[in-house]
């Protein structure tokens, strides 16, 4: 499963302490030590005094989980709190997509456990590896990310001393819950939860399970409310985009023409989907990208190889020419398209040849955004059992990616420089407002304190610019005369 990053800023409307977050793309490893961090108070019967703190960690389907468990405990009568440090009950909405992912939940399940506070331990995590978790605390509550409806019921038994398992399947669908959202402005919306795919060394389908859609008028309600709530982006997120509808005689191309039919000036971004289901629909999706405005013009392709021998081993179901081709199809009707894909470095067997081959795929293609990751073996999938690349190996490989995704990744944004246009500010904070343009690129449009005082910016507010520079990273803009 791959990442998208969101860094989310406080709103002068709200009091959630907000820090940064990781979605779109891949180096989870960089975001995952800044945790969304939510609280509640519990007022109810004879628990009215009791304190529930949610700590969050991972994709932007987590992140939108976190969202409906404090929704949905907001509820049943808990209240927002901003400090774990008064918490008598802790909830961790935990990731397990790497190894180093996993070493940082385990360590934050132990020092939650620390504090003497009855401890639920949520989504992929307990699901993935139960052993693993209840090793560190036995007494653990535990709450599958797929049946997050039972939320208040396993907070309930916890406080009262006792722990209760909640890892089954639920049948309710994760949308139109209640939610408290993170960032106000940003909609996220599950359009279904888990997959079709079999790679060997994913563990997210382990959490998650086979492929299961909801039902396009159930999302369209869901988006329709929050555009009229307020929300400005919406994120149509799931394990993966590209094989949606597949199980219930639907597909993508359906769903993103009914959201671009919902009144409101809001701006949808596709989140992941595999190469290989996008070929039967990709004259069709393509012409949605190019001719709605609503449509962000962003793709998350992960491609994770440029060796089809090794991509055959992953059992990926797509090849490398299949990636290019794509890519080549989206950039010939929308060249400025921001492309974002996930490689894996070191998978088992991997040669130098196998490695030049994803190097020069990559070099073909010019992806704006690569998420790269070290090969680590998750308990539970099929690659577990093979023989990893030398560390040291895995290492030299990783700095030669950078290094030529650093370049690629420059080049592509010097595209932009001198860009005119519209950008929504989606991220304020005291050193830093920036926005995202209709490609999503972030602009940065200048530091705080060098802020004309008369500037009031809010979330959501669309603000014209002008490219002038730009990094590896992102764009900078500086503020046009507003009509």
């Amino acid at each position: 499963m791959s990442f998208i990053s969101l860094k989310t800023k406080r709103s002068k409307s709200k009091t959630l302490d907000k820090k940064n977050l990781s979605d779109l793309g891949g180096n989870s490893d960089k975001y995952l030590s800044n945790s969304t961090l939510l609280g509640l108070n519990q007022g109810s019967n004879n628990q009215k005094n009791q304190r529930v703190w949610i700590e969050r960690y991972g994709c932007s389907a987590s992140m939108s989980d976190s969202e409906m468990i404090a929704g949905l405990l907001k509820k049943d009568g808990f209240k927002i709190s901003t400090s774990e440090h008064d918490a008598t009950v802790n909830i961790i909405v935990t990731c397990s997509v790497k190894d180093a992912t996993e070493h940082k939940m385990l360590y934050r399940i132990s020092q939650l456990s620390k504090s003497g506070n009855p401890l639920i331990v949520a989504g992929c995590l307990p699901k993935a590896d139960r052993i693993k978790v209840e090793s560190i605390n036995p007494l653990a509550s535990l709450l599958g990310p797929n049946s997050i409806d039972r939320v208040s019921e396993v907070v309930s038994t916890a406080i009262s001393g006792k722990k209760e398992v909640a890892l089954d399947y639920s049948l309710s669908d994760k949308v139109n819950l209640p939610r408290i959202r993170v960032n106000p402005i940003v909609s996220i919306v599950q359009i279904g939860s888990g997959c079709m795919s079999q790679c060997s060394f994913c563990q997210t389908k382990l959490s998650k399970g086979h492929l299961r859609s909801y039902r396009i008028g159930d999302i369209i309600r869901q988006v329709s409310s929050d555009v009229k709530d307020g929300c400005r982006e919406v994120w149509l997120s799931s394990t993966d985009n590209g094989c949606y509808g597949k199980d219930i005689g639907s597909d993508l191309g359906k769903l993103l023409r009914s959201c671009c039919e919902v009144e409101g000036d809001f701006k949808i971004r596709v989140g992941m989907m595999n190469p290989m289901y996008i070929p039967h629909m990709a004259d069709s999706l393509i012409d949605i990208f190019a001719n709605n405005d609503k449509i962000l013009k962003f793709l998350h392709i992960p491609v994770q190889s440029g060796s089809d021998r090794i991509l055959g081993k992953m059992k990926r179901g797509h090849n490398a020419r299949l990636f290019q081709e794509v890519v080549n199809a989206f950039r010939k009707r929308i060249p400025e398209i921001t492309i974002a894909t996930d490689i894996i470095v070191g998978y088992p067997s991997e040669t130098e040849q196998d490695f030049q081959k994803t190097l020069d795929l990559l070099t073909r293609t010019q992806p704006d955004i690569v998420n790269s990751s070290k090969y680590s073996a998750r308990p539970g999938v099929l690659s577990a059992k093979d023989k990893g690349v030398n560390s040291l190996i895995v290492k030299t490989r990783t700095h030669c990616l950078d290094k030529l995704v650093e370049k690629i990744s420059i080049a592509r944004n010097s595209l932009w420089n001198g860009w005119t246009g519209d950008i929504i500010i989606d991220e304020i904070t005291n050193r830093f407002v920036q926005g995202r343009n209709y490609a999503y690129k972030p602009v940065v449009v200048a530091s705080k304190a060098k802020l004309n005082p008369s500037c009031i910016f809010e979330l959501g507010s669309k603000v014209k610019t002008k490219v002038f520079s730009f990094s590896r990273f992102a764009l900078r803009g500086t503020l046009l005369n507003q009509d």
